[in-house]
């Protein structure tokens, strides 16, 4: 379950980091609720995986993951720009998190 849990925080840190975007450019009281309502239950999944899965493994990996899927959908999304190296330094963070999953005690 804690697996399951932080799964979704990912996704809900890679939507909360794009809706700061959004609220940024939208400029409107109601886009900006978006994103302070995301970081409540983002961080609510994230504090429920932690109870399963030691800290250190859930950060990394929640934040590692929130970085490449910003990164990746920003790009597609947004329009921003990825240069290769870019893309390798996303590469070798996911490797990293793999890392992570596969020497977890949980």
């Amino acid at each position: 379950m804690a697996w399951l849990a932080l799964s979704i925080a990912v996704v809900t840190e890679i939507i909360w980091a794009l809706s700061l975007k959004w609220a940024g450019v939208q400029a409107t009281w109601q886009s900006a609720t978006v994103p302070i309502a995301l970081s409540f239950v983002n961080m609510g999944l994230l504090a429920f995986a932690m109870r399963g899965l030691p800290a250190s493994t859930a950060y990394a990996i929640w934040t590692g993951l929130g970085a490449v899927g910003v990164g990746i959908c920003g790009a597609l999304l947004f329009g921003e720009k990825l240069s290769m190296a870019q893309i390798g330094f996303m590469g070798m963070i996911v490797l990293g998190v793999v890392g992570m999953k596969l020497v977890s005690q949980a």
